[in-house]
């Protein structure tokens, strides 16, 4: 098949608006179109994400709860020592994963922390898998020094779009998270970056969100589309949530937009049934977090996802696919 889905970084807001515009099932198709041209559409990219330091994080996020200034049950616990980390590891290994993502709630790391953390990412990379870490703000000598150890991947959501992002963290703004990623590509690590949808936004900021991120100079490596988990404690605990079809209309649209990344389907599969997911596969999404706990928050069961597997006739992504 021809490469005929051209590959962009100027897209306008109204561009993306006609997008979501278009009918669900013509959308649907021309987003199955896309993933067959770049991916395996029955591979989908398996990783495990393990909170290494949890909770007492200074940052205001209104959807985390992990943040110390809300009242919820998420002990905070400090950072694992690297035997314990590689050790999950090789369980996730096991069990099928090919990428590590590795997760500490931090504003952004010291560089003590750092050090100890860049053993991890060497422990990982020596088992063969791909590794990920997500650590908060970089800064262009942290990025080099993660980028020397090895690190494949960085994961710094921008969470919403610029107009919205004020009104869901006040304690950094939207620039300090787009100057992360610039450290993190300027390194030559690959970035991995989306967002939360259902936190109260509109249609428009989705994509504002997706926007922002397809025209960046590179298109992020993944991008995770992550649904609210609401979690008692948090100002966004009770809103309402997402309709299921205007989630799966996020991930088609990810798609279309950013052709050859890895589009996510993240935090908030465990409230979707099994044809809502069916659905984010087709629309493009080929790759899950896979494990009981997704940093805080509940994740389906390994044996739920690869009885889905099963259904769907999908297989695990094999490394460098």
């Amino acid at each position: 098949m021809t490469k005929s889905t051209p590959i962009r970084h100027d897209w306008t807001i109204d561009e993306v608006e006609a997008l979501f515009a278009v009918p669900f099932n013509d959308l649907l198709f021309q987003a199955q179109q896309t993933h067959r041209e770049f991916f395996n559409p029955n591979h989908v990219q398996i990783s495990t994400l393990l909170s290494i330091k949890t909770g007492a994080c200074p940052e205001d996020c209104n959807y985390c709860p992990q943040s110390v200034r809300y009242d919820t049950e998420v002990e905070a616990e400090p950072l694992m020592p690297v035997d314990a980390v590689l050790e999950q590891a090789s369980l996730a290994k096991e069990q099928g994963a090919t990428r590590f993502c590795m997760g500490a709630a931090w504003r952004s790391p010291k560089d003590r922390d750092l050090d100890q953390v860049i053993g991890m990412v060497k422990g990982v990379k020596a088992l063969g898998m791909e590794t990920c870490l997500t650590l908060g703000m970089l800064s262009p000598e942290q990025s080099k020094k993660l980028s020397d150890a090895g690190l494949d991947y960085y994961n710094h959501n921008i969470d919403t779009s610029e107009e919205y992002y004020q009104k869901i963290i006040t304690t950094r703004k939207f620039e300090m998270r787009m100057d992360t990623l610039k450290n993190v590509q300027e390194s030559g690590i690959n970035v991995c970056s989306g967002g939360i949808v259902g936190m109260g936004e509109s249609q428009r900021d989705r994509g504002g969100m997706l926007m922002a991120l397809a025209n960046l100079d590179q298109h992020p490596g993944s991008v995770p589309i992550n649904s609210l988990v609401q979690v008692e404690g948090t100002p966004l605990h009770g809103i309402d949530k997402i309709d299921a079809l205007d989630f799966v209309r996020t991930i088609a649209v990810a798609r279309i937009m950013m052709p050859k990344s890895m589009v996510r389907l993240s935090a908030g599969r465990n409230d979707m049934s099994e044809a809502v997911q069916a659905m984010c596969f087709f629309a493009g999404a080929n790759s899950i977090f896979y494990g009981e706990k997704l940093l805080t928050t509940a994740n389906p069961e390994e044996n739920k996802d690869m009885a889905l597997f099963r259904k769907l006739g999908i297989e695990p992504m094999p490394k460098n696919h």
